[in-house]
């Protein structure tokens, strides 16, 4: 089993790291997040939203804990009523609400993309689609059974699963590109090394 651990894209593109800019970079990444979630295709009771496109590349943008830690920061700030959520929401009802176990799941999946991402697999683009895949997968472990709480199985997967597949395809496979696209650039940057 490989245990090599690769820095993160953000760790690599800002050096030095210090304190001051790792808060810098996990508001950053929640900031990014809330402006994704933004982009909204409202469907009920689930939006289709550029927000899990934002926690996945935030996620292997800064790797395992500063990627979680963003997320954390972001949904704190949502439900302290910055209007961070889907279509301009805030507020703790939405963490208790029918969504809440996707927002929650949030953290789970950068983790996992940022923890994936430190062992390389946001350097090619088939490891980057897995790992974008696997994000997805972790966010609709924590949404699917939540959301089956308010509305049973059946609607759930009829409302927060199927329609959303493939939009996170399309959001994956972009991902798959842009992040070893980065380290390309980054690499060309760098004399040809990141």
């Amino acid at each position: 089993m490989n245990t090599t651990t690769y820095p993160a894209l953000a760790q690599v593109f800002w050096r030095p790291i210090t304190l001051r800019r790792d808060i810098v970079v996990v508001l950053l990444g929640s900031w990014l997040v809330a402006l994704a979630a933004q982009i909204s295709i409202p469907l009920q009771p689930v939006p289709i939203t550029g927000q899990t496109f934002g926690v996945l590349l935030v996620g292997a943008a800064l790797g395992f804990r500063r990627g979680a830690l963003a997320m954390i920061v972001y949904l704190l700030q949502g439900a302290l009523g910055l209007p961070f959520f889907a279509g301009g929401a805030g507020g703790l009802a939405r963490l208790i609400g029918p969504t809440g176990g996707y927002l929650i799941g949030f953290v789970f999946a950068a983790a996992l993309v940022g923890a994936l991402s430190e062992r390389g697999w946001d350097r090619r683009f088939l490891s980057t689609l897995a790992a974008m895949a696997l994000g997805n997968l972790v966010i609709y472990l924590f949404g699917l059974p939540w959301l089956a709480q308010f509305v049973g199985w059946e609607r759930a997967v009829s409302v927060g699963l199927l329609p959303f597949l493939t939009g996170d395809a399309l959001k994956a496979a972009l991902a798959a590109v842009a992040l070893p696209g980065s380290w390309m650039l980054l690499g060309r940057l760098h004399g040809g090394r990141p």
